[in-house]
C-alpha cells in the first residue's frame, strides 16, 4: 500500500471514510449506487466491468463478480470479455459495452459515428448514460484503489472480499 493505514483499521473505509470523509463518502455512494440502481442486464453490465478491471489492474475488480437475485456470470466470462472482438460466448449488446468500456477507457476520443450508431441500435439513450456512469465509476474507483495499492485489501461495505475468501 501507498498510504500508511493506522493499526486495526480497515484499509478502505479508512481511506474513503475518514481520510477525506467529504469526498471520499460521496465517491462510495455513488460507486454502491451503480450496483443498487442500474437497469442492465447482469451480462452487459459484467462485461463493461470486467473490461475495466482489466484495464485497471484492479486485483478486487477482477476477482469481484456481480450477483444478483443470486445468479452470477459464469466462470469463464473474464476471459470471454478479454476476447470481446471473437468470441461467440456474446450477443452484440454484451460485445458493445465490453467495447464501449475499453474505448471510453483508451480512446474516448475515438467513439466515432460509426460506433454510436452500432450503440444506437441496441442501446436506448438512458441505458447509455448509465452504462457511462457506471463506467466512469469503475475507471475512476478502481484506478485510484489500484494506485494507492488498495485493491489487494479491498472490503466492500458487509465484510466481503474475494481475495480474502480465497485465502481462508
Amino acid at each position: 500500500m501507498r498510504i500508511d493505514i493506522p493499526e486495526g483499521k480497515e484499509p478502505i473505509a479508512f481511506v474513503w471514510g475518514e481520510m477525506v470523509p467529504g469526498i471520499g463518502v460521496a465517491a462510495s455512494n455513488f460507486s454502491l449506487s451503480v450496483y443498487a440502481h442500474s437497469t442492465l442486464g447482469l451480462r452487459e453490465f459484467e462485461a463493461a466491468r470486467l473490461r475495466i478491471a482489466q484495464i485497471n489492474g484492479c486485483a478486487f475488480c477482477l476477482d469481484w463478480r456481480t450477483e444478483r437475485d443470486g445468479e452470477k456470470v459464469e466462470e469463464e466470462f473474464a476471459d470471454a470479455v478479454t476476447h470481446w472482438r471473437t468470441t461467440d460466448a456474446f450477443d452484440e449488446r454484451t460485445r458493445l459495452a465490453a467495447e464501449y468500456a475499453e474505448r471510453y477507457a483508451l480512446d474516448h476520443h475515438g467513439l466515432d459515428d460509426e460506433f454510436w450508431t452500432r450503440m444506437t441500435a441496441r442501446y436506448t439513450q438512458l441505458e447509455i448514460v448509465e452504462l457511462s456512469m457506471s463506467i466512469g465509476s469503475w475507471l475512476a474507483f478502481g484506478r485510484l484503489n489500484h494506485v494507492l495499492g488498495l485493491d489487494t485489501v479491498c472490503v466492500l461495505p458487509g465484510g466481503s472480499s474475494p481475495a480474502r475468501e480465497r485465502e481462508d
